[in-house]
């Protein structure tokens, strides 16, 4: 998968002005053609935990109603017939889960999904989703399907950055052998409904699919793990070879090792950069601008990250000067950086462009409260910002068709 050079903005739809689609999501595409922006980056579209985390949803297929704009428009038998058709390995585990009106709602949710979709490629933004590696515990998936679930052991990940003690996630662990047992059906019908969604995706904890930390149950924190190995090559080789491609971004962040490069150069799949981090470490840092490569996403920052400008603030005086970043505006000075990258793709969330301070953050890893909240003021993103964002983009060469400065050729995704 080549990517053509590029730039987008990340902002889930609970971030939007009234928290769902329907005129803002409009709204929000139109700035992004007006910036100049060719991709749209959102989070999972599944039903959240009650906590607002789209990464624990009670379904991998299921996109939220909570989204809708009109969340009881009519629903025809006609259409009902249609979707149940085509979307029968998962609709049914579906209904049975959510109960009276869940197929209307998904109906409902296609149509209005549909109409923003075509609406944004009419414009030139195509849509970048998320899909998280494992399920919610209790989902639909876990709940009709143990069998490809493990016991005795939950999903985390070892002492990093974030969190001395781990990330003790909780999720249920896949059982792969079952799954190859099936030949990955439920992973292909994922994927599948995935690309039926978005135009690229981003596979979170990609290193998930190399090998993964499998906590014993009932532990209070993921530091007694350990590692243990999965398919992924097998994995993806058979999603590529019934699906005919495969637009995905590996999230390659954490403690990476080499096998998981390999799986993701074998695929051609671009991984990530982080902004954030491009002035830590040695002459080997990944994240610097240096050592970033052309098959590659670079961010400002992620979800997961404080917002550029709260990033700035909190760094050491020397770390800070070493940036050699504008202190009177550094998020500005930031993606001006990020998008003179050699990545072909460059993603800023929408609270870098704003310049707005810690408070702002979408997600605190290891944290379970104030999260997930983060909403656009209407009006916020204005013409200046979208003017000021369009040349910056052009001057990088990351105009739809390339800019005056463009270094790389545009090519389908």
């Amino acid at each position: 998968m080549t990517l053509p050079r590029s730039s987008g903005i990340l902002l889930h739809p609970t971030s939007l002005p009234g928290g769902r689609l329907g005129e803002e999501a409009y709204r929000f595409v139109d700035w992004l053609a007006s910036a100049g922006q060719s991709w749209w980056q959102m989070l999972p579209l599944g039903p959240p935990d009650a906590s607002g985390s789209p990464y624990v949803a009670s379904s991998a297929f299921a996109g939220w109603t909570g989204l809708l704009a009109e969340p009881k428009a009519p629903v025809t038998a006609n259409e009902l017939e249609d979707f149940v058709a085509r979307h029968a390995f998962w609709i049914g585990d579906w209904a049975a889960y959510a109960g009276a009106g869940a197929v209307a709602g998904q109906v409902r949710f296609e149509r209005e999904w549909s109409r923003l979709r075509a609406y944004a490629a009419a414009r030139g933004v195509r849509l970048i989703g998320d899909l998280p590696i494992y399920v919610a515990a209790a989902s639909a998936d876990h709940a009709l399907h143990p069998e490809l679930f493990q016991r005795g052991a939950v999903a985390g990940v070892p002492p990093d950055a974030f969190s001395r003690d781990g990330q003790l996630w909780g999720n249920p662990l896949y059982e792969w052998p079952a799954h190859r047992a099936t030949e990955f059906r439920w992973w292909l019908e994922r994927f599948r409904r995935t690309f039926e969604l978005v135009d690229l995706t981003r596979i979170d904890h990609f290193r998930g699919l190399v090998a993964y930390w499998a906590v014993p149950e009932g532990r209070k924190t993921a530091r007694r793990g350990r590692w243990r190995r999965a398919p992924g090559r097998e994995l993806l080789a058979t999603v590529r070879n019934r699906l005919g491609r495969l637009p995905v971004i590996a999230e390659d962040l954490g403690l990476i090792t080499p096998a998981v490069h390999r799986l993701r150069d074998e695929f051609g799949l671009p991984g990530m950069a982080v902004m954030h981090w491009a002035w830590h470490g040695g002459v080997d840092n990944p994240h610097a601008l240096a050592n970033q490569r052309d098959n590659q996403v670079v961010y400002t920052g992620t979800h997961d990250n404080d917002t550029a400008v709260g990033w700035f603030r909190s760094l050491p005086r020397a770390i800070r000067e070493r940036t050699g970043l504008d202190a009177r505006e550094p998020h500005w000075a930031l993606i001006e950086a990020a998008f003179s990258s050699r990545a072909a793709l460059a993603l800023v969330p929408a609270q870098d462009v704003l310049g707005l301070g810690s408070e702002a953050r979408m997600n605190t890893p290891a944290t379970r409260t104030g999260n997930w909240r983060w909403r656009l003021g209407r009006g916020q993103l204005t013409d200046e910002h979208a003017a000021r964002l369009r040349e910056l983009t052009d001057a990088a060469g990351r105009l739809p068709g390339g800019g005056r400065a463009s270094r790389a050729e545009a090519s389908e995704v």
